[in-house]
């Protein structure tokens, strides 16, 4: 079985996943996996999932198109040892129940080990398998306020603001899919398998040297001016038609090039990062945005070293001709936008040049 979503080359063909049903970011890892090639088994539990109607999709969706799917009752012993059957067979598992579920199942690392001992036992959880908060419940929100990462959208009159399941969920699944990835492949050198304590907390830790450096620079949660929120050159500005646009020209000759884009001719470049200037000039920057619809100023800068682009719906982002181009998204008959393809693999050597 190939997914619809999979790359021309699917490195991972030929391993085998099975996933237990859950909500959010292990799905999403799941088909993560698919779209490198992997054959993902869900195994589904009978009647009703464990979000709320208007939540849950009818009917085959993005994260479980491709993957075949099987119904157990995991609390019947016939069922249960159906569930081993599968594990054995297979390279990986993805589970993201609360800590100690799955052992009481009677599926946990020990017992699925010792029917697999080459399984990659992934474990796709918020807190993780340990810890204090570990049994407790949360949500993506939640896992982004605690490590720190949601008060790097914060500024003075503007409350800290993440998208929606974006940062956490899908973020922790990516870096989930990374490490279920990075055990495959030490299978293939020790033959011996292990668990993967994917913890979104951990995950956004992993993602936040980059800010950390940032940091310890002066340039966020000091008392300084920073650059990513105060600076002139690097926000998001309202325009006439009340749509919004993004700049981040924050390198010299990126900042002049905005300049001159917006005919500030009297605004020297060399002063840039003279901070006692940036009120003043934001200020101007705001009025000037202002002054024309979203429309001229995609115009003039879209595609140019000025570093903009316009702030989109998600409709509007599957429209988009540098999106288009990537193959990024479809539109479904009933006008729903779902990403078309995952991370591309091609060849290493053009054998058509040839």
């Amino acid at each position: 079985m190939q997914s619809q979503t999979q790359s021309p080359m699917s490195p991972l063909s030929g391993i085998k996943i099975v996933e237990f049903e859950g909500i959010g970011p292990g799905p999403l890892a799941g088909i993560l996996l698919a779209q490198m090639g992997a054959d993902v088994t869900v195994v589904g539990r009978p009647g009703a999932g464990a979000l709320p109607a208007e939540l849950t999709a009818k009917g085959e969706t993005l994260l479980s198109r491709g993957k075949r799917r099987v119904t157990l009752n995991l609390k019947r012993e016939e069922d249960r040892a159906q569930a081993l059957d599968l594990i054995a067979q297979s390279d990986g598992l993805i589970e993201g129940n609360r800590p100690g579920v799955m052992e009481r199942l009677g599926l946990g690392p020990d017992a699925c080990g010792k029917r697999n001992p080459r399984l990659v036992y992934g474990r796709m959880t918020g807190w993780g398998q340990h810890g204090p908060l570990a049994h407790a419940a949360g949500h993506d929100m939640n896992y982004v306020a605690l490590t720190g990462v949601m008060s790097l959208t914060e500024r003075p009159g503007h409350p800290p603001m993440v998208p929606p399941t974006v940062v956490g969920d899908a973020a922790g699944a990516l870096g989930f899919a990374f490490g279920m990835v990075s055990a495959l492949l030490g299978v293939r050198s020790t033959g011996q398998g292990c668990v993967v304590d994917g913890a979104i907390v951990d995950v956004l830790a992993m993602l936040s040297p980059i800010a950390q450096l940032v940091r310890q620079g002066g340039g966020l949660e000091g008392t300084e001016p920073s650059v990513f929120h105060d600076s002139p050159f690097y926000d998001r500005y309202l325009c006439s038609d009340g749509r919004y646009i993004t700049v981040g020209a924050i390198e010299p000759q990126f900042y002049a090039l905005l300049l001159a884009q917006l005919e500030l001719t009297d605004v020297d470049p060399a002063q840039q990062m003279d901070k006692s200037l940036w009120p003043a000039l934001k200020a101007r920057i705001a009025q000037r945005f202002a002054s024309h619809p979203s429309g001229h100023w995609n115009a003039l800068m879209a595609g140019t070293d000025s570093c903009f682009a316009p702030v989109l719906t998600m409709a509007e982002a599957a429209a988009h001709p540098h999106n288009v181009a990537r193959g990024l998204y479809s539109v479904t008959a009933q006008g729903d936008i779902e990403t078309a393809r995952g991370m591309r693999f091609l060849p290493l050597i053009n054998t058509e040049t040839k």
